[in-house]
């Protein structure tokens, strides 16, 4: 096992990086950045989206986090995920952080059933950079930019819309009033002896550069239209090879209005040039150039006019193009959301089978807690039934064996007599006034022996008994002393 390095995060050709090697496979390799920390889950906020198609609940949003700590060393740390993070086999404690060297093999979840392996197993190796490009795993942000374009792609290019080059229909509008305009004005200077100097002087730049491009290939593309790129559906196919059929349409009848505005601006000059040249002769023929020069007005009016109408038609056109990308859009927002929805509704589901199973083993522990304490309940109660059992019988002990005949209390400085009779020394004192001989066995009197065994078991068993035993026996004792005194 060695130490993690560093490897060039610029230019990588010729160095060495450290990665997570997926085992068995030749792709899905997680790249370990130096310097950078590296997330890896199934949800949108990771560096490395991992999506089981077999399991999708087998990796948590964000399963586990990848970093290096002020040393160097790369660490693996298990964010609280459902199935846990293994690291060579044994499973790691959630928030806690492991160093991880190289030929570790690192697991993320568990093996399904009848599966000896998980999904996602990796080992951490450290390799030329040439050989890990090939088999890396895309990035989460790379996904999401490649997704991107995907949804915008066949759409207008809102730049160019919105751009100084870029000029959609309303701005051909006033391009074609401005020559229209202009034109009015160039034959209005007839009358006043002015000559243009030039057929593009009065026509906008723009107008004048309306051949294709031929450095581009496939469809002409004219300035001051907005691109139409590639199109996704049948239907958006044909819209756009409709808008290009109207430009070109646009292009043929802008080009018969130049060559018309060239014609008529030849003609207007070789009028001016006849009235200076004969001012008085050749009347005629300067009526005659003069009716043609009207005549070329009229048709340019015309062609003017159908040009308006189909720049119009072009413009409904692309309005209508941009509804319906508009309406694709929100479509696949929609379809995205409801996907999204899908996928938290099938959360929701494993959770909550996961908290019904939890709630079933919590009852069943509940159940057998429950039974282990009715078992000591029972338990105790026998205890109980014994201790007063016990008490029972040493209460009968005490009141047969331990109880003077002759006042029935206990025994107060216990005597045995030579027949093994016992009584209380007050009391054979007593009686041995009127008679000397056993009140029990009626045997003469010959001996008599203090018995401490007896007085101290006695006195020790009274002080387990009630108050008010305790009590009597003090008093008796006092009055017999009181009268032996």
């Amino acid at each position: 096992m060695g130490e993690p390095g560093f490897f060039v995060t610029g230019d990588r050709a010729g160095g060495r990086s450290w990665c997570l090697r997926r085992v068995g496979m030749s792709a899905g390799w997680l790249l370990l950045e130096d310097g950078r920390e590296v997330t890896v889950g199934r949800g949108f906020g990771v560096t490395y989206q991992l999506v089981s198609k077999i399991c999708p609940l087998m990796i948590s949003r964000n399963h586990c986090v990848l970093k290096q700590n002020p040393e160097g060393q790369w660490t693996i740390m298990d964010n609280k995920s459902l199935n846990g993070v293994w690291l060579n086999r044994a499973r790691l404690e959630p928030l806690r952080v492991y160093s991880i060297h190289q030929g570790d093999y690192i697991q993320l979840g568990v093996p399904l059933e009848n599966k000896e392996n998980a999904e996602y197993e990796y080992e951490v190796t450290e390799e030329d950079w040439e050989t890990i490009y090939p088999c890396l795993s895309p990035k989460n942000d790379q996904m999401i930019e490649k997704n991107k374009e995907l949804r915008t792609k066949r759409k207008f290019s809102l730049d160019q819309l919105g751009g100084p080059g870029a000029e959609g229909p309303s701005n051909l509008k006033s391009k074609i009033n401005k020559v229209s305009y202009e034109s009015g004005q160039s034959v209005k200077s007839q009358g006043k002896g002015e000559v243009a100097s030039t057929p593009s002087e009065n026509l906008d730049p723009k107008l004048t550069a309306l051949e294709p491009s031929k450095k581009t290939t496939g469809a002409a593309i004219y300035p001051g239209f907005p691109v139409v790129t590639e199109v996704h559906h049948e239907q958006k196919a044909s819209n756009s090879s409709t808008s290009q059929r109207s430009l070109q349409m646009f292009k043929v009848t802008m080009s018969r209005i130049l060559r018309l505005k060239i014609q008529m601006q030849e003609k207007h000059e070789a009028v001016m040039n006849v009235k200076k040249q004969t001012q008085k002769g050749n009347s005629k023929k300067i009526v005659r150039m003069e009716q043609e020069l009207q005549d070329l007005q009229s048709q340019l009016c015309a062609e003017q006019a159908q040009q308006q109408a189909r720049v119009e038609q072009l413009e409904k056109t692309f309005q209508e193009e941009e509804r319906h990308l508009e309406g694709l859009e929100i479509a696949q927002g929609e379809e995205d959301l409801k996907q999204q929805l899908a996928q938290a509704l099938e959360e929701h589901w494993a959770l909550m089978e996961e908290l019904n199973r939890s709630k079933k083993d919590f009852e069943a522990i509940i159940q057998a807690k429950n039974k282990e304490l009715e078992q000591t309940k029972e338990e105790k109660e026998k205890v109980q039934a014994q201790k007063e059992e016990v008490l029972s019988h040493m209460n009968d002990v005490l009141e047969n064996e331990l109880q003077c005949i002759i006042c029935s209390e206990y025994f107060i400085e216990a005597v045995t007599l030579n027949c093994a009779h016992s009584f209380c020394s007050y009391c054979i004192n007593e009686w041995m006034k009127r008679k000397r001989e056993c009140p029990i066995c009626r045997k003469d009197i010959e001996s008599k022996t203090y018995s401490l065994v007896l007085d101290n078991c006695i006195n020790k068993m009274v002080n387990n008994l009630s108050s008010e035993v305790k009590e009597r026996r003090i008093v008796l004792i006092r009055e017999r002393k009181g009268e032996w005194v």
